[in-house]
């Protein structure tokens, strides 16, 4: 039996989009998937959107996830939460972001508004889409908003087949030592403040 599992990641330019996308790939890696990915920098350095398509499975044979094909959306920002569920997020799918503003170029350009959460709801309501935002209160550092969220996934279980313990030493491998130890404490604390069940019936 085969199954794959269809990620699109996405957020500003300096959020961590691309260290989020190489642990979820290290930990596929370690439980024995295969993996398939590709990166999207765009306007990285001037506080455009970053994306990264990945696919986790067995026979994944391309990384690009068409649009609304995703199984799980994973955002960093508000808007750009709003703009992966609109355009990639399939019907009955999941929605997890970081609930902080970051001001994509388009909104400090003024072409497009902020976001506010409760659109973010009612969008997912209408797509049927599980929407899950991450706010740590007193977060020492703000770079560490990505792994809040990456423990999130972990820890509910997201990503068929990858379990904690992969993930735990995919960031240990991949954070720098002097960083790694805060972490690790963040992502072990996060799941003590998951409610017992964030998925509603389907």
């Amino acid at each position: 039996m085969t199954h794959t599992t269809q990620i699109y990641m996405i957020g500003v330019g300096g959020q961590g989009i691309g260290l989020l996308a190489e642990v979820l790939a290290h930990a596929s890696d370690l439980a024995g998937l295969e993996i398939r990915a590709v990166d999207t920098h765009g306007l990285a350095q001037r506080g455009g959107s970053v994306e990264s398509f990945l696919r986790v499975g067995t026979r994944v044979f391309s990384p690009l996830v068409a649009p609304h094909d995703a199984d799980l959306v994973i955002a960093l920002e508000r808007t750009e939460a709003h703009r992966g569920l609109s355009q990639y997020a399939r019907h009955g799918g999941r929605l997890v972001w970081y609930e902080t503003t970051w001001q994509p170029l388009a909104v400090r350009l003024g072409r497009e508004p902020l976001v506010e959460t409760e659109q973010i709801h009612d969008l997912a309501r209408q797509m049927n889409v599980a929407a899950h935002p991450v706010h740590i209160d007193g977060l020492p550092d703000p770079r560490m908003q990505n792994v809040a969220v990456l423990a999130t996934i972990a820890w509910l279980g997201w990503i068929p087949g990858v379990d904690v313990g992969h993930f735990r030493r995919a960031l240990a491998d991949l954070v720098p030592p002097k960083a790694a130890v805060a972490n690790l404490d963040l992502f072990d604390a996060v799941s003590s403040s998951l409610p017992p069940s964030l998925d509603p019936p389907r």
